[in-house]
């Protein structure tokens, strides 16, 4: 007999080839194959007339196959069958297009249920393509994330194979819980989330293992704050902050007072520093970095700041340079595009002390980068790194406090729960000068005049971002949603002519993404189509 635990080659059916397929989906075992949730349900449980239902919106149509045409080839690779079916209220014209197998087991005079988007007018209805199911068929159908060679026919086959296994599955949530909480048991769950019989049913196992994930991964991070209280750490000596906002041409906002108040409270104790300094771009989180780096340096420590980019990681050298330089604090750089020579002397420089504070990409994370008393660390962006990566700078250090900088917007609430072991500090005030942000949702309609709003700008010599979603089309791709490069040749460069535009997407090759971006820093583009690789927290204050 199978168990939950057993590769998922071994259910029936499924075999080595199939088993390759649900690989690429993560799913290694028949208790992965039951956590491969729906993304969404097809209702087919009530069917509306043909001729009362909505144009333009996908729905079930129950319908009698009336005549079935014969195939026709339009060219090479492309064959169409046209068809006719109809109900109570009317006919419905329905085209196929290379789907051959489909058609062919479709028998005139036979009921089925036609599911897609009906198009035409009132005395003509028309569907192209529908998904066809059985007449007999009432049911909410799940919908899975699949990879090419994998149907939704063929999933919801084998989970239904798989989900009496559930049945004695021990459920990792505490009776007395679930009964607080009103959430079945996980054998119910999976039930409820395969096969409801409801939306409402569907909604409730989804809550259910919501629960369970926020549950258990409050549980683990429960565990690091409890490792990490036992964790001791050298603790600095205390210097008052007012000290160094003595030197600033500017007054710090009292977010930012805050934000460094509770990082000095963190590095004056015997336990290490942990806290995510969380606002916006130009909140003044690099303040923040540099008086701790600041408090550091005055306790004779080495202070490191990794950032993604090489053009961020310049950016905080320029900012940190600058608000560091009038107490002879000794800021370096290192980054992979440095010469040899550059990198060799920064690293000598690092182990025998003659830096304070290091600013770098990933370079930092060498191995033949030696600090001689690295005591904090500051990542920017941290998303951005992964754990291990995180984990191996700030074990070049002895019990090393740690920061982490992000303009990532997280509900606080949210914050807490997905940092868990992490103080949080939020930077919610923005410096005098910085214009608050506005977010207007336009219809594509207005599209020329929000172009207008941009070009009056670029002309008074600010510079501006349009972002899109995706880097290239898809099948996947929503009909009128366009990936950047489309927008770029098709949207951007006729309505922008005589600007100069660049485009700016996550495949290009890093050096060239530096050098758009810093095109556009320095002010040589104008206006940046891109996508979110963007977000990566550059400061480019004229741009609008």
């Amino acid at each position: 007999m199978a168990l939950i635990t057993d590769d998922i080659r071994y259910l029936k059916g499924v075999g080595e080839k199939r088993a390759a397929l649900y690989r690429k989906l993560g799913v290694e075992t028949m208790a992965d194959l039951l956590r491969h949730f729906p993304r969404g349900y097809l209702d087919l449980r009530s069917c509306p007339l043909s001729h009362e239902a909505p144009l333009g919106e996908p729905c079930p149509l129950r319908l009698t196959l009336m005549t079935k045409g014969r195939e026709q080839r339009i060219r090479k690779g492309l064959s169409v069958w046209k068809l006719t079916a109809a109900d109570d209220s009317g006919l419905v014209h329905i085209t196929f297009f290379n789907a051959k197998y489909t058609v062919e087991n479709l028998q005139v005079g036979s009921e089925y249920v036609f599911y897609g988007k009906l198009s035409g007018t009132l005395l003509r209805r028309e569907m192209d393509s529908p998904q066809v199911f059985p007449a007999n068929c009432h049911e909410l159908l799940p919908l899975y994330p699949l990879t090419a060679g994998l149907t939704h026919h063929r999933l919801r086959q084998d989970v239904a194979t798989a989900l009496p296994l559930a049945k004695d599955l021990p459920d990792p949530l505490p009776e007395p819980l679930r009964q607080r909480a009103n959430l079945p048991h996980v054998a119910q769950a999976l039930q409820q989330r395969h096969r409801p019989d409801s939306p409402q049913q569907a909604e409730q196992a989804r809550r259910r293992f919501i629960f369970e994930e926020l549950f258990t991964l409050s549980l683990g991070l429960s565990a690091v704050k409890r490792g990490r209280r036992r964790n001791t750490a050298l603790p600095l000596v205390y210097h008052d902050p007012q000290e160094f906002y003595a030197t600033l041409p500017f007054t710090p906002t009292d977010a930012q007072k805050r934000a460094i108040s509770d990082a000095f409270a963190d590095l004056c104790t015997n336990r290490p520093m942990n806290r995510l300094v969380q606002g916006d771009v130009g909140s003044g989180k690099t303040l923040v970095a540099a008086a701790c780096g600041w408090l550091a340096v005055k306790n004779g420590l080495q202070c490191a700041l990794m950032a993604p980019t090489e053009l961020l990681a310049e950016q905080h050298h320029r900012t940190l340079c600058g608000l560091l330089e009038p107490f002879g604090v000794r800021v370096g750089l290192l980054t992979g595009s440095l010469t040899a020579a550059a990198k060799r002397k920064t690293k000598e420089a690092l182990a025998n002390g003659q830096i304070d504070l290091c600013v770098g990409t990933h370079a930092l994370l060498s191995e033949d980068v030696v600090w001689q008393n690295l005591s904090l660390v500051i990542t920017d962006e941290q998303h951005r790194f992964g754990v291990g990566q995180r984990i191996t700078l700030r074990e070049k250090g002895t019990a090393t406090h740690m920061m982490i900088m992000s303009a990532t917007p997280i509900p606080r609430t949210l914050s807490l729960m997905i940092y868990g072991d992490l103080d949080v500090s939020v930077i919610d005030q923005l410096p005098p000068g910085r214009t608050p942000v506005e977010t207007l949702l336009i219809d594509s309609a207005k599209r020329q005049r929000a172009f207008g709003f941009i070009r009056d700008y670029l002309d008074k010599g600010f510079r501006a971002y349009i972002v899109c979603p995706l880097v290239e089309q898809s099948e996947q791709t929503p009909d009128g949603l366009l990936a950047a490069e489309d927008y770029m040749t098709q949207i951007a460069a006729p309505a922008f002519e005589g600007y100069k535009i660049e485009l700016l997407h996550g495949k290009m090759k890093p050096k060239d993404k530096e050098a758009v971006m810093g095109r556009f820093v320095r002010g040589e583009t104008q206006l940046l189509v891109a996508t979110t690789v963007i977000e990566v927290g550059v400061d480019v204050p004229s741009a609008v």
